[in-house]
């Protein structure tokens, strides 16, 4: 079953971590700069283990470049 969840993301935070803001959204900080996908690669990391999926799971569907993202995933 595929499910969607919407984050904003923080980039270059001093510490990483996810608040829920609603039903299905997210506010997700991460230490990386948003250069070369490395904050997007932090960003399915920690929702992945915060979801307790693997990161497989996980796809970025909207937002590559942008703090608002709209992310996929299977249950």
């Amino acid at each position: 079953m595929k499910s969607t969840l919407v984050v904003k993301v923080q980039t270059r935070a001093s510490k990483p971590g996810i608040e829920k803001i609603g039903e299905r959204e997210y506010q997700v900080s991460v230490k990386a700069a948003p250069t070369k996908g490395k904050a997007n690669a932090e960003v399915i990391r920690l929702l992945a283990s915060y979801l307790n999926v693997p990161r497989s799971c996980l796809t970025i569907v909207r937002g590559e470049t942008s703090h608002h993202k709209l992310i996929a995933f299977d249950l």
